[in-house]
């Protein structure tokens, strides 16, 4: 066998751009195989590539494995920090609660307590619209980065496309070894140089 059934996928530049090798539409998408007697490549739509049928991709299981590990080590120092801000609010929250409760002793003597409740109302308010907008984003950004990773890079062909790129291949090397043949002086016979019967 000349080169394995193992592809990687790559891209080339947008002035690169070939037909595919199964619909002929201009594509970027290379699928790339090493092998002792040469590379083998292709040019593939991206919608081939996630045809089943054509091709199936080829897990890393200690890659999956570490990125996993990876994403929970993240998880938990966000959650850390989540939780330590949390503490933060409360004890802040806590500590503020018992200035206003100093403050409305201070304040039932005078009687100006209907304003100062208003005033906390709006700000209270103020306060969780802003982290709710916080968390969303950083939820959208993580969603995207993750799918973004998820996208295999190494592929095996189906059997049946495997074959017809392994043709191809023995096709070009004995058109290749037929035409430096052709090229050597000493590939026909030469013209006889006595007469017959002499």
């Amino acid at each position: 066998m000349p080169f394995e059934n193992v592809y990687a996928h790559r891209k080339v530049a947008d002035t690169a751009q070939k037909g595919c090798d199964i619909c002929y539409r201009p594509t970027t998408s290379v699928l790339i195989s090493d092998g002792p007697d040469g590379k083998d490549f292709f040019f593939v739509c991206p919608a081939h590539i996630k045809d089943r049928k054509f091709c199936s991709p080829i897990i890393d299981q200690d890659a999956v494995e570490a990125r996993k590990k990876k994403a929970m080590e993240e998880e938990l120092e966000r959650v850390k920090k989540e939780y330590e801000e949390k503490k933060r609010k409360k004890e802040a929250e806590k500590k503020k609660k018992d200035e206003e409760k100093e403050k409305e002793k201070e304040k039932e003597k005078s009687g100006d307590k209907s304003k100062d409740e208003e005033k906390d109302k709006s700000k209270d308010k103020d306060n969780k619209d802003g982290t709710d907008e916080v968390g969303a984003g950083a939820k959208k950004s993580e969603a995207s980065a993750a799918t973004l990773e998820e996208e295999p890079r190494f592929f095996a062909l189906q059997r049946v496309f495997y074959n017809q790129r392994l043709a191809k291949k023995r096709e070009a090397e004995m058109a290749r070894r037929n035409r430096e043949r052709l090229q050597q002086p000493n590939l026909f016979p030469s013209v006889p140089k006595n007469l017959p019967g002499t």
